[in-house]
């Protein structure tokens, strides 16, 4: 787990794609963009089969909010740490085609600060796991996570417009945002509450006259998210915005074309659900 960390961190910082904290993805191919897996192993298996990165070297397949969720051990502890080696052996092996874009459940293990998930206390339940499973390599591992969680952009973007994040910062605390987070080196202070690593990956309500602020802050013309719970497995939100959810069995992901111009409602018409695939 410590050198797959290593190994995925490098390629994070030096993917040929990214500017500052954004991907620029080419001008063709395809992405297969997921929602939150939170530790769903059985639907992360699924996006994968889909996705045919050895077939397909022309798919970006996105992930995000992988931690925190799924399976525990025999003392409650969260295993979804276990999933994430999986997510970054797949990286490794496909670097130019995983992309992995920071949520707010990895700002919490960075900054070991509370997260709540169904009434559970995500951090301490993921750590007294990792502890028993790592026994004295249990540190060094956690440090790594962290130092790999660091690296990860915020964004994907097209040249189609398409922006694709874990969220965006809602409407109360846009004015606090400093766009020039998408610029430099991220840093976990960044993602502490308050600042705009943070209000990146934690915002919650978004009405439209924000999104059409934020689409004139990021030249975007539609946005791609997760982060916010939804039982079916996606949701329209206001004329620009799709929220997907890839963690439960009615969960979806999004797979377009980068070399199409793209509507909302086109885009809907690419929504996959998980549970159609073998």
């Amino acid at each position: 787990m410590i050198e797959l960390c290593r190994q995925a961190a490098q390629i994070n910082l030096h993917s040929p794609i990214r500017k500052g904290n954004v991907l620029h993805l080419p001008e063709s191919g395809r992405v297969v963009f997921a929602g939150d897996l939170h530790g769903h192993r059985r639907n992360f298996e699924r996006i994968a089969v889909f996705a045919d990165l050895a077939a397909r070297p022309d798919t970006h397949l996105i992930l995000h909010e992988i931690l925190h969720g799924g399976p525990e051990d025999d003392l409650g502890g969260c295993l979804s740490f276990q999933l994430y080696e999986d997510v970054l052996r797949l990286q490794v092996r496909f670097p130019r085609q995983v992309h992995l874009l920071l949520g707010n459940h990895d700002t919490a293990v960075i900054n070991d600060t509370d997260v709540m998930k169904s009434g559970k206390e995500m951090n301490q339940a993921m750590k007294a796991a990792m502890r028993r499973y790592y026994a004295e390599d249990f540190d060094a591992t956690l440090q790594s996570l962290k130092e790999y969680l660091i690296t990860q952009p915020l964004a994907a973007r097209t040249a189609n417009r398409i922006w694709m994040s874990h969220s965006l910062p809602e409407d109360r605390f846009l004015d606090k945002f400093d766009l020039k987070i998408l610029e430099r080196t991220l840093t976990p202070e960044d993602c502490r509450r308050g600042n705009s690593g943070y209000l990146m990956t934690w915002g919650r309500h978004h009405s439209d006259a924000t999104l059409e602020r934020i689409s004139r802050m990021f030249d975007a013309d539609y946005f791609l998210l997760g982060h916010q719970p939804q039982p079916s497995g996606w949701h329209r939100g206001g004329r620009n915005m799709l929220i997907l959810a890839s963690d439960h069995n009615h969960g979806c992901f999004v797979s377009f074309e980068l070399d199409k111009l793209w509507r909302m409602e086109t885009l809907i018409d690419r929504i996959v659900p998980l549970a159609s695939i073998p």
